[in-house]
């Protein structure tokens, strides 16, 4: 539970990041913002990522998928939404206390991040910068108090930015994580499309996929992608085993 002194700063905090970021204007709204970590530069291994979105429909737990990443030793990093860490206690317990998982920021609300109001995928996005900060701070702080650390990632909702949505992200402190291979197509891929997608995986590259649908083809993409990436010699990292690419979008 937060005290009243970390509550002053963090609302002192807000009301700065609103002061300075407040009147500029977004001149970019997509999956690859300017800032926006698209790839590692790992040289023999990629990283994949798992989103828990939370809400209705999206908070259940793929435990085949979990199943399977711990009995291989896949390293994996889960972006965990607020609702959906309420919905799953036990479970977020079990991620977090495994040293092969990073557990990153992916919103409390599960909004695209905009700071006058742009949805993706027909989710509205933020309002503006006061809800950027919001978003992303609200879960930073839940997380903040069940992890030795705070997340040093965040992914929102879509995983769609305005560019100065990402430089509020980094003001914050954390990095603003996107990714190169779109896993499982936001859960609603087969899994031989699964397959495809992340066998095609290269070395840096950040696969997106999704840990909270379990009659997606997620988890059975996955079980016959990892065996096919490691006969090429990759192995898995979390994101934060390796450095960023030099970014190509900056």
């Amino acid at each position: 539970m937060q005290t009243r002194t970390a509550k002053v700063a963090l609302l002192a905090e807000r009301a700065q990041t609103v002061k300075k970021y407040g009147t500029a204007t977004p001149r970019y709204w997509g999956l690859e913002a300017p800032g926006v970590q698209l790839r590692t530069a790992a040289r023999n291994a990629i990283a994949l990522t798992f989103d828990c979105c939370g809400g209705p429909g999206g908070s259940r737990v793929d435990r085949d998928l979990l199943d399977f990443l711990e009995r291989h030793d896949v390293a994996a990093t889960f972006f965990l939404n607020y609702r959906w860490l309420h919905a799953n206690k036990r479970t977020a317990r079990r991620l977090i206390t495994n040293p092969l998982f990073e557990i990153a920021n992916h919103g409390s609300a599960h909004r695209p991040m905009s700071v006058n109001g742009k949805s993706a995928y027909g989710i509205a996005g933020t309002r503006d910068v006061g809800a950027c900060f919001d978003e992303v701070s609200i879960n930073q702080e839940y997380l903040a108090g069940l992890l030795p650390k705070p997340p040093r990632y965040f992914r929102p909702g879509t995983a769609f930015f305005d560019d100065v949505a990402v430089e509020v992200t980094r003001s914050m402190g954390l990095l603003a994580a996107g990714f190169s291979v779109n896993g499982d197509g936001g859960a609603t891929f087969p899994a031989p499309t699964v397959a495809a997608q992340v066998s095609k995986a290269v070395a840096g590259d950040i696969v997106i996929a999704h840990a909270n649908h379990p009659s997606a083809g997620t988890a059975d993409g996955i079980k016959t992608a990892v065996p096919v990436l490691r006969r090429r010699g990759l192995g898995f990292i979390r994101l934060s085993d390796a450095a960023p690419a030099p970014p190509s979008n900056l």
